[in-house]
């Protein structure tokens, strides 16, 4: 009995002390040490490397120029906001007394550099030391009066990536980012892990590369950003989830660059029920008129609740497009000042030529399409229109006038236009007429390929031959260019290409240059995604995303396949001729592209990967916040897409 209790009383005493022996050990394990890396390769003398479950390569700098004037709050938010980046700034006040010995010397030194230039006589530069010296006794006396005081400041940021190769690749973008406002930074070269612990937590200045502020630009060193986008004038697009200030968007305001603007989402993130609260409200608080080319049918209601038009291209509708449409435009003459109408039939040919080439290639992107095809075409569409006497002069595209028996004046009538079958038995006699073998294949093709567009020949594309079926109106509220009926491989994205480019004759050209005339007019381009593709259809997208802004069109783009546009170079000018950039939910595919391009925090990307239905991140110019957007209760009967949805309030209305 008693060996029993001998034995239980050990085996409490060993277990107390096991616990005991676990508490020490993890007692006396630091902080650095529980949050610590596997581990830290500082052998390199330019970068570390971050050893742990994913490695990372890290860089550190410090600032080494500053500008002669510093800019609030301009003049490190480039270095703030730049990705993955962290940044430290050590600041010390200087005594009043050392600041006063300080600026003495400096005052007298720049004195005697005075003295020394004004004997040489160099002029210039004794005004410039002049200056200095002003400059320096001004501060000198405002530290002694209390109002100034000087800080020694030593700035230390560490960048960090997933590959040398990216690590050097945003070094350098770095560097000319902050260049743009004369901020000089250097690598810590040999000293990359002294550099690396200065941006630790733990304040340290290892580093100690120091600048000297006074009390006015230290205040610019400060990270003081806003979470607030918007203008003082349009519509109430959002609420900022951040501060639940409404956010009121303006599309036109005169502090944007440009008036495009891009939504990008993942498929059910809300970009259709975004853009028609935006053309709703648009119209009815500023008088905004918008056209959309609608790829998947969702505008139409919106088209009838504004009292708009509804136009459905399809192969059994009896809507024609001719793509051979051209119209006068009005624009301001550089010199005078003053307006002139002028017909540009140059520009015209190419944009035709343009969409003819797409036609021909097809949905295989033919390889036998070439330069050579390109000429053939272009010569005979330049043809079709000089046949007509269509020249630069507007007053060509009208019919002679006429009197009647009383002697005045008829209102002349426009000429029929060519067309794509007129064009087509042109190409037919210049094949007879051929008898340069190098051509011989060239026609040969293109009479193929082309005779699936002609009405003629019961094509099954032929809704882009024959002259145009309606025209634009001015003034309408919303006009819908319905093509989702179309096929959406190859017949879309070519209905796209086309409809632009009679959009621009018919709907942009006809904006004034002059803005006080001008009317504020929206072209959207819904799923721009299948355009890409085509480089003939991306050239005339980027052409119209330079030229609207000259018309005071904006053209907005919805896509949500971000990734087709960064891997095409070509239609990049299209995001970059875009001041307003709105990113709904998105793909855990394409958050990594979007990071890239648009310089996206980790935490901004992992919102947009988690965020809900109506929310997403708003961009105007420099200016990002949080946006939730909510349409009312009378918007959501003509905004809603979800069929389900659609059904159920159906079911309340007639309830």
């Amino acid at each position: 009995m008693f060996k029993k209790r001998k034995q239980q009383e050990e085996e409490r005493n060993q277990e107390q002390y096991n616990r005991e022996r676990e508490y020490t050990v993890f007692r006396k394990k630091t902080i650095k040490e529980l949050i610590a890396p596997a581990g830290i390769d500082a052998s390199h003398i330019d970068h570390l490397e971050i050893i742990s479950n994913v490695k990372k390569y890290a860089r550190s700098f410090f600032i080494s120029s500053l500008p002669r004037m510093c800019t609030f709050p301009e003049l490190f938010r480039d270095m703030y906001m730049f990705g993955d980046i962290n940044t430290s700034i050590y600041i010390n006040p200087v005594p009043e007394a050392k600041s006063q010995n300080d600026l003495n010397r400096v005052i007298n030194e720049l004195e005697s550099e005075r003295i020394i230039a004004a004997d040489r006589g160099n002029i210039n530069r004794e005004s410039t030391i002049t200056q200095k010296r002003v400059e320096a006794e001004q501060l000198r006396d405002e530290i002694a009066a209390g109002f100034n005081k000087l800080f020694e400041a030593s700035v230390v940021s560490t960048l960090f990536a997933y590959s040398l190769e990216d690590l050097d690749k945003l070094t350098k973008l770095l560097s000319t980012e902050m260049s743009k406002s004369l901020v000089g930074i250097k690598s810590a070269w040999g000293m990359q892990e002294e550099a690396f612990k200065s941006n630790l937590p733990l304040l340290s200045d290892k580093v100690k590369k120091v600048h000297t502020f006074d009390r006015k630009s230290m205040a610019t060193v400060f990270p003081f950003t806003t979470s607030e986008v918007g203008h003082p004038t349009g519509i109430p697009l959002g609420f900022n989830k951040q501060t639940g200030v409404p956010i009121l968007f303006d599309n036109f305001h005169s502090s944007l660059t440009n008036y495009n603007m891009v939504i990008f989402a993942k498929s059910g993130a809300g970009k259709s029920v975004t853009m028609k609260t935006l053309i709703s409200r648009s119209y009815v608080l500023m008088g905004i008129e918008s056209l959309a080319l609608d790829a998947e049918g969702e505008y139409s209601i919106v088209a009838e609740s504004l009292g708009g038009i509804n136009v459905v291209l399809s192969p059994n509708s009896k809507t024609i497009i001719n793509l051979f449409d051209i119209e006068p435009e009005t624009i301001k003459d550089e010199i005078t000042g003053k307006e002139r109408v002028v017909l540009n039939v140059e520009n015209k040919v190419e944009d035709v030529t343009q969409a003819l080439l797409t036609m021909a290639r097809g949905s295989t992107r033919s390889t036998e399409v070439n330069e050579l095809t390109k000429q053939i075409i272009a010569e005979s569409v330049a043809e079709e229109y000089s046949a007509l006497g269509i020249t630069n002069d507007p007053n060509s595209l009208y019919d002679s006038s006429s009197r009647n028996m009383d002697g005045n004046l008829l209102q002349r009538p426009k000429k029929n236009m060519p067309t794509i079958g007129s064009w087509y038995k042109r190409m037919q006699k210049k094949a007879a007429d051929n008898d340069n073998s190098d051509y011989k294949f060239h026609y040969s093709y293109l009479l193929k390929v082309m005779k699936q567009y002609i009405r003629e020949y019961d094509g099954q594309m032929a809704y882009f031959d024959g002259q145009s079926t309606f025209e634009l109106l001015e003034g309408a509220p919303f006009i819908n260019l319905d093509i989702s009926q179309l096929e959406e491989r190859f017949a879309r994205p070519l209905a796209q290409q086309i409809l632009l480019s009679w959009i621009w004759e018919k709907y942009v050209k006809k904006n004034s240059e002059d803005r006080t005339k001008a009317s504020k007019k929206r072209v959207l381009v819904d799923e721009a995604w299948m355009l890409l593709p085509y480089p003939e259809a991306v050239d005339f997208l980027n052409k119209m995303a330079r030229r609207a802004r000259k018309r005071n069109v904006s053209l907005a783009i919805i896509s949500q396949r971000f990734q087709d546009f960064y891997e095409k170079p070509e239609a990049q000018a299209v995001l970059t001729s875009s001041d307003t950039k709105l990113f709904l939910a998105q793909d855990k595919s394409e958050i990594q592209y979007l990071k890239e391009v648009f310089k996206l925090s980790e935490g901004e990307a992992g919102f947009l990967v988690t965020c809900l239905k109506g929310e997403g991140l708003l961009k105007v110019g420099q200016d990002t916040a949080i946006i939730k957007i909510m349409p009312t209760q009378k918007e959501f009967e003509f905004v809603e897409t979800n069929i389900n949805k659609l059904v159920e309030m159906r079911k309340k209305r007639e309830a």
